[in-house]
């Protein structure tokens, strides 16, 4: 995988970087980590630039969760009724909650969406959410902006002072990411065997 990407970057240039990050957020798998880090020793050798570099890889990154957000826009959230009503346990949610939710997105989504960036997984899968929520285009656009603007000069910063020991960031990314989903998903179990439908 990572060879695929240094290839990508070497004959693409700041465009392979925009199709990496869209695709970085369109299918999580592939890391911003070592997209961006490897953009941070580009820039560190001089075969980059660091303000295009930049504005190419944030493109990129609000282009792919703009994808997911335009999914959840078209299905909206009401047709997730049958869903809610039949796996409400599972979703640990009720209907109620889920115009709650939508309620709190209309009001304070734009920072859920900046904030949630920085998380792992999470990062990519807020923009359905927002869609489905309906959150206005352009807000949502300007806060996914923002904060990939914010991650994405972290993770050159990073590249550009690690350089050629730019692998040592997993030493301290890779826990983090992984002890964040593990919390993910222990509040997802005790949600699940707490969750009571409302009324009971």
């Amino acid at each position: 995988m990572n060879d695929w990407i240094v290839h990508l970057i070497e004959g693409g240039g700041y465009w392979g970087i925009a199709a990496l990050m869209v695709i970085e957020n369109v299918f999580p798998p592939i890391p911003s980590e070592v997209i961006m880090g490897l953009g941070g020793i580009a820039v560190a050798r001089g075969r980059m630039e660091i303000a295009p570099l930049m504005l190419f890889a944030t493109a990129g990154s609000t282009l792919g969760n703009y994808f997911w957000f335009l999914v959840g826009r078209a299905f909206g959230y009401r047709r997730l009724h049958p869903l809610v009503t039949r796996f409400g346990r599972w979703l640990t949610l009720d209907w109620h909650d889920v115009e709650r939710l939508v309620a709190f997105f209309g009001r304070h989504g734009q920072w859920v969406v900046f904030v949630v960036r920085f998380a792992p997984v999470m990062r990519t899968m807020i923009s359905l959410p927002a869609g489905l929520a309906r959150m206005g285009h352009a807000r949502f656009l300007a806060f996914t902006f923002a904060g990939a603007a914010v991650w994405n000069a972290l993770l050159v910063a990073a590249g550009y002072y690690l350089g050629r020991n730019f692998a040592e960031v997993d030493r301290y990314t890779g826990p983090l990411a992984t002890g964040c989903m593990a919390l993910v998903a222990i509040a997802y179990l005790w949600r699940v065997v707490r969750w009571k439908p409302r009324g009971e």
